[in-house]
């Protein structure tokens, strides 16, 4: 095999990995599959979707409440009564006389109850508060995973991508090795070399087949993660590339970006709102309470046969709290210092998105001089490797270092492929690191689940056990 058919199997190794056909699978549409159907996304939606009900159940404090209650039984009564008898002739002369009554009823009773709350001390009005602070939390909470899932989609493809062009740069470089023993056997048959350049090409080729199916295995594992994180089988996948367009200009503008809008960090400052409104609304259970309450009874045969009570009653409920055995105190203290936790949790939060930040603004910039170096790595391999090529053939080169030059680019190449993903997975991270990694910024058409809409069905609902 001469160095332009060699050359051209190896080059061939990564285009035919990137070679987009009509047919062929997207970054994007792999982004979309993941972002749609993925189980994990799916159950913080859900999650979230609970969250929004603690807005109408806080609200439900200050709404009328109407409890009916009744009563159907029967009745069986025996009354028994005794009278002495007294002669008036004679007054010694007396007689006892018992009485007996049996009779029953259907003894029944029903009532209507209804209190309307005045005024709770802003309880209900902190706890929808909070309500409506722990619904924003949990929207941050979910925007994190969708950058987590699209970014786990994206490192997968990109995975997938640069395992199969090492594996087929593997593929390549045994065959060249394999065509290479042929030609090393011929020349040994001409007494041209020894049997040791036989050995030492029958080792590269034992070497170079071990590697390919190291690659193999490592490619099936990629495969295996892009088929969770997806949720189908790769099959034709178009290159990837890097999302520069939709990153800060620097690494301070992408510092101040994630500082400002990074879910995490968001999330943790809603919490403390949570913590800080739950304050005061267990403060408010050492104010009185007001609240009107209406009764409508009937009783029917409860006090004994043909006996019927109607009635109704409005009364104003004042109840004034005094002392409750501490137990109120120490909730508003305990909620103190969850309040103050929360808080530190906002501070912990920046403190890891600006690393975040840093690492990943870091690798991408490594990425970008891996690439550069890589390339010229690959161009001064392959001068290197058609130099010992040509001057073996004079007897100036010995086959060892034919295959040194040969492993040398194979090597720079791998390093190539592994540094493009790098570059592309990097983007993105930095992207994420910013909080900025989402359907939205990436313009997925169609695409998008938009929280709100559920929250603006529920938040006012009076009664329903349909989910909406």
């Amino acid at each position: 095999m001469n160095r332009a058919r060699a050359l051209a199997i190896a080059a061939c190794a990564v285009g035919a990995v990137a070679a987009q056909t009509a047919r062929a699978e997207t970054l994007m549409g792999a982004m979309r599959r993941a972002y749609d159907a993925n189980p994990q996304l799916n159950a913080s939606r859900a999650e979230l979707r609970a969250i929004d009900e603690g807005v109408p159940q806080a609200q439900a404090g200050m709404r009328p409440r109407v409890t009916g209650d009744g009563y159907l039984g029967v009745q069986r009564n025996r009354l028994v009564t005794k009278q002495r008898d007294v002669n008036i002739n004679d007054p010694t002369d007396t007689a006892i006389t018992k009485n007996i009554q049996n009779g029953g009823s259907v003894p029944r009773s029903a009532h209507l109850t209804f209190e309307q709350p005045i005024f709770d001390g802003f309880k209900a009005q902190n706890e929808t508060r909070a309500a409506e602070s722990g619904v924003f939390a949990g929207r941050e909470r979910l925007r994190l995973t969708e950058q987590r899932v699209l970014f786990d989609a994206v490192t997968a493809y990109m995975n997938v991508l640069r395992d199969t062009a090492a594996l087929k740069l593997q593929e390549s470089n045994v065959a060249v090795l394999k065509e290479q023993l042929r030609q090393t056997r011929e020349r040994y048959e001409y007494g041209q070399i020894t049997l040791t350049d036989v050995a030492q090409v029958e080792a590269r080729l034992a070497g170079g087949k071990s590697l390919a199916g190291a690659a193999r295995a490592t490619l099936d594992a990629s495969i295996g993660v892009y088929r969770k994180t997806v949720g189908v089988e790769p099959t034709k996948l178009a290159p990837g590339a890097p999302i520069d367009r939709l990153l800060p200009k620097s690494r301070e503008e992408a510092e101040r970006i994630a500082q400002r809008e990074h879910p995490f960090i968001l999330a943790a400052l809603h919490e403390a709102d949570v913590a800080d409104l739950g304050i005061n609304a267990l403060e408010s259970d050492f104010m009185p309470k007001l609240s009107i309450v209406g009764d409508v009874f009937t009783q029917t045969d409860i006090a004994g046969i043909g006996n019927r009570n109607v009635g109704a009653k409005i009364l104003g409920h004042l109840n004034v709290p005094i002392y409750e055995g501490g137990l109120t105190s120490s909730r508003v203290r305990q909620a103190k210092e969850t309040a103050g936790q929360r808080r530190f949790d906002a501070d912990v939060a920046r403190a890891e998105v600006l690393s975040l930040v840093r690492a990943y603004w870091g690798a991408l910039q490594a990425a970008k001089t891996q690439i550069a170096a890589a390339q010229t790595q690959i161009a001064a391999a392959e001068r290197a490797l058609y130099g010992v090529r040509e001057e073996a053939k004079a007897g100036q080169r010995t086959t060892l270092e034919i295959l040194i030059a040969q492993q040398e680019l194979l090597y720079a190449r791998i390093a190539l492929v592994f540094a493009q993903r790098d570059r592309v997975v990097a983007s993105y991270a930095v992207l994420t690191a910013i909080g900025r990694l989402s359907t939205a910024s990436l313009d997925l058409d169609g695409f998008g689940y938009d929280p709100a809409v559920h929250f603006e069905q529920v938040k006012d609902l009076w009664g329903g056990t349909a989910t909406p």
